[in-house]
């Protein structure tokens, strides 16, 4: 199984730096067995029955991306330099794992100034990335990282424009509950107020589980043989509710829909060992390529993934290899919008 088998050429156009407004009018490509229909996102009221339910990943992002000002004292007085902070992860001992740019411009012991209130300590380097300590804990933190810090947006957008405060909003969910991720379940962004109601109103369920999503969602595929990617790690809870309704929802014929490949990733995390759908709790590097076997999903609403990434594989595995190319031939043909704020899919396997 070769990375070029998950390519494909995509016009710059077709990428997303906005979304959809509102957010529920996103278009939506529906894909039930071998049938395309070209749909909105509120539709979903047509395709889904009484007794689905929908899975959705309640994980909330934080403004990881901070612009700093590195001060040094040299031999001809003081000197700057400016550094761009993404934060990655907290660690056990309160510190951040973050990515620098330049990390060589800052030796460790060196101080980051952010804001007036919020600045950092280089403890360490470790495998190019940093290990900062901040001058603030808890609620005091959170509260200047909110104002100094900026949403960090996925490459491919922020190469097109900067962060601004409309995404602090249009980033998250509107059920974020969580704080922890540093990339959105983009899928997630669609669902408004309205649309939930509605959809709640026609008998469909609703499970709520968390996954925090990390900047390694970003990361290419370096690997010719798929089979050989080592995925990035990240922590995930299903709570022993979640797995109930699921189980429930199983047991009942209803079917079970993830709202995006995070909340299918740790829904099948959680049904690994067993088959079933069981609580679960911990870091998941769960890799979903062809010819996995699916647990717990019975179909998939996604966004349109990057050429040749783990994703791609993803929505293969669940669709097949022929059939999700057929259907991102169809999206380009018809100009639907990709990736992060671009437009969804729904993704119905033959067998459901």
């Amino acid at each position: 199984m070769n990375l070029s088998d998950f390519d494909f050429d995509l016009p710059d156009r077709l990428i997303a730096t906005r979304p959809a407004d509102p957010r529920s009018s996103a278009r939506l490509l529906v894909a039930d067995g071998d049938k395309i229909t070209d749909a909105v996102v509120t539709d979903l009221t047509k395709w889904l029955r009484p007794g689905d339910r929908l899975v959705l990943n309640d994980t909330k992002v934080i403004p990881a991306r901070l612009f700093g000002r590195r001060l040094r004292q040299g031999p001809d007085g003081p000197t700057e330099a400016r550094i761009d902070v993404t934060l990655l992860e907290p660690r056990g001992d309160g510190a951040w794992t973050a990515l620098l740019k330049p990390l060589k411009k800052v030796r460790e012991g060196e101080d980051i100034v952010f804001s007036e209130r919020l600045s950092a300590t280089l403890l360490a380097k470790e495998e190019g990335q940093g290990i900062l300590s901040f001058n603030l804990v808890g609620e005091d933190f959170d509260a200047a990282l909110a104002e100094a810090g900026m949403m960090p947006l996925p490459p491919y957008i922020a190469a097109k424009r900067a962060a601004d405060e409309r995404d602090k909003d249009d980033y998250q969910t509107v059920f974020a509950r969580h704080k922890g991720a540093v990339a959105a379940p983009t899928a997630s962004l669609h669902f408004d107020a309205p649309l939930l109601e509605r959809l709640r109103e026609m008998g469909v369920t609703f499970t709520f589980v968390t996954l925090h999503v990390g900047a390694g969602t970003f990361l290419p595929v370096k690997v010719e043989d798929v089979t050989k990617h080592k995925m990035h790690a990240e922590w995930g809870h299903v709570s022993d509710t979640a797995a109930a309704e699921i189980a429930a929802t199983k047991a009942a014929g209803g079917r079970v829909i993830p709202v995006g490949t995070t909340a299918l990733r740790l829904i099948e995390s959680a049904a690994r060992e067993s088959g079933a759908i069981a609580p679960w709790q911990g870091e998941t590097d769960i890799f979903i390529y062809p010819g996995f076997v699916f647990h717990v999903a019975d179909a998939l609403m996604t966004n349109f993934h990057l050429p040749k990434s783990t994703l791609m594989m993803l929505v293969s595995a669940l669709m097949g290899e022929d059939r999700i190319k057929a259907i991102y031939s169809h999206a380009i043909v018809n100009e639907y919008r990709f990736f992060s704020y671009g437009d969804a899919s729904l993704l119905i396997p033959s067998q459901t």
